[in-house]
């Protein structure tokens, strides 16, 4: 055979092999992603489903009607996310601590980032929308990824007595998590109505999946979870809002916690203060917020303002941090939530990912996040 022959096998071969691997990663792909994408309600959950006042022609809706956007905040919002130099991953590695469970505190909360996070009240544990991955997407390849490793294998979670969902977007809900927590867990998990179909695919059993409606509520062996409005959407796939959404009350005998999940700030939060609170602490979403979808995530000081309304003790924020899904640069919605609790005397806690805050006792603030973004 002659060198060129030779190389033209050769770069025949390499084709062929590149061929076979784009096959193998189409059909991977086309095994995973429908998975991901979860499942439909069906026979009495959708029967329950359409009886909700929130669900009306096909479709869960929020309480109010959605605020006017201006004409160009999209269109902002696309530049701002090409803009190169914005800032939107920190400069340094984000430092992780990883506290374990503590016997002292009648009330505390571990962040593990993003939304991720360990309440512990009163000697019980519930864990709230738990995402372990490498990404927030339904695919393990591409899609948001995280800026920092998991602060605690997933294994090394103590015993736990619920799961809470918030809602079915990826960077709350995410299957692979949920089936290593069917293996090693023996909790229930406590979701907004239609999410249940998405657990059963994944191979949850019926008899660990709790679905609330807004103002609903499930007694845990000793802590009260109750499910309550909240101002966004839902769908993982083109599919949108056939799942609802919430925010939640964790309750023992004595203390109280309020979770906002993803939300638009709305005026509900003084009724489910006063029907639910006053609370020791909040756990607040401060990210990912934008000119063009004020329903759908607050500001940091909307926030502030919604752990007032609350009646919230402690302010601890959440959803930011982990993930780049919004133009702002990665520090900014910490720096304007301190400046806020500064200007109105709200008490923070912002934690590292893993460290563990005694809401009666909280560290002070460090601003440990300017020294690496």
């Amino acid at each position: 055979m002659t060198t060129g022959n030779r190389n033209r096998s050769r770069r025949g071969l390499v084709a062929a092999a590149l061929v076979a691997g784009a096959a193998a990663g189409l059909a991977w792909l086309a095994r995973e992603v429908p998975v991901q994408l979860g499942a439909g309600s069906r026979g009495a959950r959708l029967e329950r489903v359409r009886r909700s006042p929130q669900f009306r022609k096909g479709a869960f809706h929020n309480t109010l009607p959605a605020r006017p956007v201006p004409r160009s905040a999209m269109r902002h919002a696309v530049r701002d996310m090409l803009r190169a130099g914005a800032r939107r991953r920190p400069s340094a590695p984000i430092p992780l601590l990883s506290a374990g469970p503590g016997e002292s505190a009648e009330l505390a909360v571990i962040w593990y980032g993003h939304s991720s996070a360990l309440v512990e009240v009163e000697g019980r544990r519930v864990l709230l929308d738990p995402v372990w991955s490498e990404r927030c997407s339904p695919s393990s390849v591409v899609g948001p990824r995280r800026l920092h490793a998991m602060p605690v294998a997933l294994e090394d979670l103590p015993a736990l007595d619920a799961v809470v969902i918030s809602h079915d977007h990826y960077d709350h809900l995410d299957m692979a998590t949920v089936r290593a927590l069917v293996r090693s867990q023996r909790a229930p998990f406590v979701v907004p109505l239609g999410v249940g179909a998405h657990l059963e695919r994944w191979g949850v059993p019926a008899e660990r999946i709790v679905e609330l409606e807004w103002a609903e509520g499930v007694d845990l062996g000793g802590v009260r979870l109750t499910c309550t409005a909240a101002r966004h959407f839902s769908g993982r796939g083109f599919t949108r809002d056939t799942t609802l959404w919430a925010s939640w009350v964790i309750a023992g005998e004595r203390r109280r916690v309020f979770y906002t999940g993803d939300t638009g700030y709305f005026d509900g939060y003084r009724a489910i203060g006063a029907e639910h609170g006053p609370f020791d602490a909040t756990l607040a979403q401060i990210g990912a917020y934008g000119e063009a979808w004020p329903d759908i995530h607050m500001t940091p000081e909307e926030a502030i303002t919604a752990h007032l309304d609350l009646g919230g003790g402690l302010l601890v924020p959440v959803h930011w941090g982990t993930f780049v899904l919004a133009p702002h640069p990665w520090s900014e919605p910490v720096d304007r939530l301190w400046s806020e609790a500064k200007a109105r005397d709200v008490r923070i806690a912002v934690p590292r990912p893993g460290e563990r805050v005694d809401v009666d006792a909280p560290p002070a603030v460090e601003a440990w996040w300017q020294q690496v973004a």
